[in-house]
């Protein structure tokens, strides 16, 4: 059973929390293969040598789902539901990259159970990959 950290009410703007996680050839395969995107420029590196990128990137969405594991597993945790996500790529990912993924709170909507968050993922030496915004729905009103 899912361990609750949090429930509404402890829940305050400015609150962040993250995950760290270095990305694997074989992390970028096993998304391909969940959801079918093989565009060759994630999972073949003679073609991805011919892009700008120069070798194999990882699936910005990929970095995204790195975002929904620190909103669903540590701030707000276990019961928040997305309801929307906006997402910048700003720079690419490639295979080796050690990347955090974050989120803070920007926005309480109490009467909603609703939480906005900044989110982002930053590689190593502090420069973004992803910048967005997150709103969740978070009824979780007990920790028993």
């Amino acid at each position: 059973m899912a361990r609750v950290r949090y429930v509404y009410s402890d829940l305050a703007v400015g609150m962040r929390d993250e995950l760290t996680r270095t990305v694997t050839q074989d992390d970028v395969r096993r998304f391909a293969e969940v959801t079918g995107d093989f565009n060759p420029v994630h999972v073949d590196a003679d073609f991805a040598a011919k892009t700008r990128f120069g070798r194999v990137i990882a699936h910005g969405s990929l970095g995204a789902g790195f975002i929904s594991a620190v909103m669903g597993t540590k701030l707000p945790g276990p019961g928040a539901v997305y309801m929307e996500q906006t997402l910048r790529f700003v720079a690419p990912v490639f295979i080796g990259d050690t990347i955090t993924a974050a989120a803070e709170i920007t926005e309480l909507i109490p009467a909603k159970y609703r939480v906005r968050l900044s989110t982002t993922c930053r590689k190593e030496d502090g420069s973004p990959v992803i910048e967005g915004t997150a709103l969740l729905m978070f009824k979780v009103l007990s920790k028993d």
